[in-house]
């Protein structure tokens, strides 16, 4: 194959997340192969490449890699019987509905999902795919996203223990375990790339400790531990209810749980982890476990507020995800960013006061409480670095040479910012949320100026409109 260049010109401010988190000014990237080959003056750089894009005004971060999501989801965003509640019954207006997913729609809600995330500075994005019914499989939903160009971290997941065995789906929305087992261990073989820049990974991840049983469990670890870099990935500590599931049928809580069944490692990630006592988060620590916060769902569906500073303090990995498109009901990377900040912020506030005045403020008040507050360049971090640790990649997250040439671009010279640019980084945060400019992956451009250039994007909205509404309205909604 002929190699292939990409360069980037003329960036006003260029966050690196290297090592020591350099912010560049006036700086140009030039990359072959997807990888990046230098960083500097343009007049330092070559003066051509196959591709050549101009980054005057524009602010340039790391590509946002979301730790978690359900790509299906799409087709069922804000479907009046599931508005207002909370996860169990959210839940169990869904799994028939997505059970009933045709291979066709989950192509499409794939390309509307990446899309969405792509325009929103996001580069790579895990999948958490668990209902394999009506024809629908990983091969699908791989090829989607390949044909979208963004980098992709897949799941075969699952669901093997229906309510007649004391589960929470529906027994027609379950496999058997065999069967499972012998499909992830293909997909494996067919589509993981475990090499440097690899644009396809495969993650084994059962879907809950209330939808699959402990032998599952424990034969999906003993799986994905067989093959480099095959990651494992669950839901856990979502809500109270969950707790209530696992000390009522095993004895033990979530994380208890999951550790008896070998599910703590460091190449394990949980999403939400929001109820958590301090033990647990120091056994996260210790054994290498990330989580993967996603602020929206957990708001949404009245979840709770994950300890993210708590994580990062007592040095967990700590990633973003926008959860489910039925959850949140967005896929915007740069939204989520946003609401993480504020949350964690919020988290702060409802602490107990330490001094004698609850309206002083707590860090002139309280020295100590300073370190509590979310800066903006943490959560960037998290979005960028920590979700690059979080999923098991040291080649994204950070714009260096020698790493992959991921990364987005934001106009800094809107109204939007106006008034904001004594600090643009921070602007990227404390702003109301922006699309990207240019979008780059594997030094590929997908976002152009604004637009996805990959698909044609309103011809696919137009399809997953209709696949959506067939989908619902086939379905036990009224």
């Amino acid at each position: 194959m002929e190699m292939t260049s990409l360069l980037a010109r003329n960036a006003e401010v260029l966050v690196t997340m290297d090592s020591e988190r350099r912010e560049l000014r006036n700086v140009s990237i030039y990359a072959e192969d997807g990888l990046i080959k230098q960083i500097g003056p343009s007049e330092e750089l070559p003066m051509h490449a196959d591709t050549v894009i101009d980054l005057k005004g524009q602010i340039v971060l790391p590509g946002l890699v979301n730790c978690h999501h359900h790509l299906n989801q799409t087709l069922t965003r804000n479907i009046p019987a599931a508005q207002n509640n909370n996860l169990f019954a959210w839940l169990k207006a869904h799994y028939k509905i997505w059970a009933g997913t045709t291979p066709e729609a989950s192509r499409l809600s794939v390309l509307v999902g990446c899309a969405e995330l792509a325009l929103s500075g996001c580069t790579t994005v895990f999948d958490h795919s668990y209902v394999f019914k009506n024809g629908n499989s990983v091969d699908v939903i791989v090829e989607a996203a390949r044909e979208l160009g963004i980098r992709f971290h897949c799941s075969r997941g699952s669901m093997s223990l229906g309510e007649s065995k004391g589960g929470l789906p529906p027994d027609s929305c379950v496999e058997e375990e065999p069967a499972i087992l012998e499909d992830t261990q293909r997909v494996i073989k067919a589509y993981h790339q475990s090499e440097l820049g690899g644009m396809t990974r495969i993650v084994v991840a059962p879907c809950s400790p209330f939808s699959v049983t402990p032998s599952l469990l424990r034969d999906s670890a003993d799986l994905a531990r067989q093959y480099e870099g095959v990651g494992l990935h669950t839901h856990l500590c979502e809500t109270f209810d969950e707790e209530r599931y696992t000390l009522n049928t095993y004895g033990q809580r979530p994380v208890e749980f999951m550790e008896s069944v070998g599910w703590l490692g460091d190449e394990v990630w949980f999403a939400h982890a929001i109820h958590v006592d301090d033990q647990e988060i120091s056994q996260f620590a210790s054994c290498g476990c990330g989580a993967s916060h996603c602020p929206s769902s957990n708001m949404r569906l009245a979840s709770g507020i994950a300890p993210i500073k708590k994580y990062m303090e007592a040095g967990v990995k700590v990633g973003l995800g926008v959860d489910g498109s039925a959850s949140n009901d967005s896929s915007n990377m740069m939204l989520e960013v946003h609401t993480a900040f504020l949350l964690a912020r919020l988290k702060m506030g409802l602490q107990p006061p330490e001094g004698p005045s609850r309206y002083m403020n707590l860090s002139q008040s309280h020295p100590k409480r300073a370190k509590e507050w979310m800066t903006a360049r943490e959560i960037l971090e998290v979005a960028t670095l920590g979700g690059a640790s979080v999923i098991g990649r040291n080649d994204i997250g950070s714009l260096e040479v020698g790493k992959c040439a991921d990364f987005f671009s934001i106009n800094l010279h809107t109204v939007d910012y106006a008034g904001a640019l004594h600090d643009p980084v921070a602007a990227t945060v404390f702003c109301a949320p922006q699309k990207a400019h240019y979008t780059v992956v594997n030094g590929r451009v997908i976002v152009d100026q604004g637009r996805l250039a990959t698909v044609d994007l309103p011809l696919v909205v137009e399809q997953h409109n209709l696949a959506s509404i067939k989908l619902v309205e086939g379905g036990e909604v009224n």
